[in-house]
């Protein structure tokens, strides 16, 4: 069956595209460095990028990780750069998030890896949040919890509220497995909000998001948008300035470029184009990009 397949011109040509970025990714040395993440006090916000997708939050007295990948290679594609924190730099985390079942972002051993953190430790494992019909696959792992939410379903840890939102992608693990969960999460705590989209492209559901829930902070994907078919699941620059703007967020943390090739654009492509967009907009000053473990206070 994979030889027939071969024979089909489209599938010949996506077969070599991905072979290029696996070569690509093979040769390219990896960068970045690794800290520890500062703590807050009196009730600041913290934000600490890990890389790709993943953060590190302090939010409402709670130690949050969203979609946690710690990964040196996803499977055949090499991480360009170190995960900005390790495992064992994290204070006990109370609360996991994961947008979707996508590899790069529910990374079972990253999961893993936190969960066996805290055992070694002696403290309770986190609780895990998962999209509707994601829970099987992080049941085993040794949470002290599971729940699964819905769109705009609300979940309560503590002073923090997790509220599942909606986003433009898909949820499938593998090719036979679509009626799994997708989106993104609004966290709140009093005067603190944070918005992670997830993997999205660009939809009215951004404006609606800000209506209901007016997220202070927006981390919004910017990569994975060559060729332009891939826009019809990821943001590119653009596409996440248009996104911010209908959020009428204060703050725009971009994120989901640089560490894993998963498409064509050059490496530093989506960095220079958000400054250009940025400014095209006015919102130079509200955008803030985030070196990989380097914690910021809002």
């Amino acid at each position: 069956m994979f030889k027939t397949s071969l024979k089909n011109p489209v599938v010949r040509k996506r077969v070599r595209a991905f072979g290029e970025l696996v070569r690509h990714s093979a040769v390219t040395p990896r960068c970045g460095e690794t800290h520890k993440p500062k703590l807050v006090h009196n009730g600041e916000l913290g934000v600490t990028f890990i890389g790709h997708a993943s953060f590190f939050v302090q939010i409402g007295g709670q130690n949050v990780i969203l979609d946690p990948n710690f990964a040196r290679w996803l499977f055949v594609l090499k991480r360009l750069r170190k995960p900005g924190v390790k495992v064992r730099d994290l204070p006990p985390i109370d609360l996991v998030l994961v947008t979707h079942a996508h590899f790069d972002h529910l990374h079972r051993p990253s999961l893993r890896a936190i969960v066996q953190q805290a055992e070694r430790g002696g403290v309770k494992t986190p609780v895990i949040v998962v999209p509707r019909h994601v829970g099987d696959l992080v049941s085993d792992i040794g949470f002290s919890d599971v729940v699964e939410l819905d769109w705009w379903e609300n979940y309560r840890h503590g002073g923090l509220a997790v509220t599942h939102v909606p986003s433009r992608h898909w949820g499938a693990r593998v090719i036979r497995d679509s009626y799994r969960g997708y989106g993104g999460y609004v966290l709140r705590s009093g005067k603190h909000s944070v918005y992670h989209a997830g993997d999205t492209a660009y939809f009215s559901g951004f404006r609606e998001i800000g209506q209901r829930l007016a997220p202070e902070l927006a981390m919004l994907p910017i990569g994975a948008y060559n060729p332009p078919s891939f826009r019809n699941v990821h943001a590119d620059p653009g596409d996440a300035t248009r996104a911010f703007l209908d959020l009428k967020s204060r703050w725009m943390v971009p994120m989901h470029y640089g560490t894993f090739r998963l498409s064509h654009e050059p490496i530093n492509e989506p960095l220079q184009l958000l400054e250009k967009e940025a400014q095209a907009a006015g919102i130079t000053d509200r955008v803030r990009v985030m070196e990989e473990g380097v914690t910021q206070f809002f």
